[in-house]
């Protein structure tokens, strides 16, 4: 089961893999770009680990941002992973040391591998550890390959951060067109845009996160009374 469980893992994490390798690779380059070492390419890969926030981090550094601005701004940009967290209390629970490195690890490509259980015949507690550990795996590479081709080549990095955005897009439509139920993608994007009319660019991404979270619940609820389950 162990060798299947891993085998399982690998090959779910190969569409992340081909995302994060092109990530990390623009992450490294812009952090180089920048004039930090491919070493800090390493810590910031391993120890952060949050791939918007490590780009939104390149920008902090190189412009002297206070303690205090930084802290708020990882706030506001990570705070999605609250109710990601929540969703996965249940799937997460006794998972002994290994508890901690998922609650790390869990990053929104990894949550939408995991977020539906482990495979038939797999251990969940192994499969959830492989695939954390695969993705992250995957981005460190990316990262320090970036920092060297970013150390080795000169050339002009605008428009590089888009690659994260470019990401999200992507799994949003895989997500979308293989779910049996559309109404959660759909909920997502209407409550999305809603927030961002109301409370603009630059702060409608909490209030679209608490709406989300409510319209869902509602219809969690709503399916639940009507006998379809959650």
């Amino acid at each position: 089961m162990r060798s299947k469980t891993v085998k399982q893992a690998f090959l779910a994490s190969i569409p992340v893999m081909a995302g994060y390798l092109v990530l990390g690779i623009a992450f490294g380059i812009l952090l180089e770009d920048k004039g930090y070492h491919f070493g800090w390419a390493i810590l910031m890969s391993v120890l952060i680990y949050a791939g918007s926030m490590q780009f939104v981090t390149v920008n902090l550094l190189s412009g002297g941002a206070s303690l205090i601005s930084a802290a708020i701004m990882t706030f506001l940009v990570n705070a999605r992973h609250i109710f990601y967290g929540i969703s996965m209390l249940s799937k997460y629970k006794g998972m002994g040391k290994s508890k901690g490195y998922l609650i790390f690890s869990l990053t929104d490509e990894t949550f939408a591998l995991v977020c539906n259980g482990a495979p038939k015949d797999c251990d969940p507690k192994k499969y959830y550890v492989c695939v954390s550990f695969f993705n992250q795996c995957y981005w460190v590479i990316g990262s320090v390959v970036g920092a060297l081709i970013g150390s080795a080549i000169t050339f002009n990095t605008a428009g590089i951060d888009f690659a994260m955005t470019a990401l999200f897009v992507t799994i949003f439509t895989e997500q979308l067109l293989t779910a049996k139920d559309c109404f959660p993608a759909v909920a997502g994007v209407a409550c999305s845009v809603v927030c961002l009319l109301v409370f603009g660019a630059e702060s409608f991404l909490i209030p679209s996160m608490v709406a989300i979270t409510v319209v869902l619940l509602v219809y969690g609820a709503l399916r639940k009374e009507g006998g379809a389950g959650i």
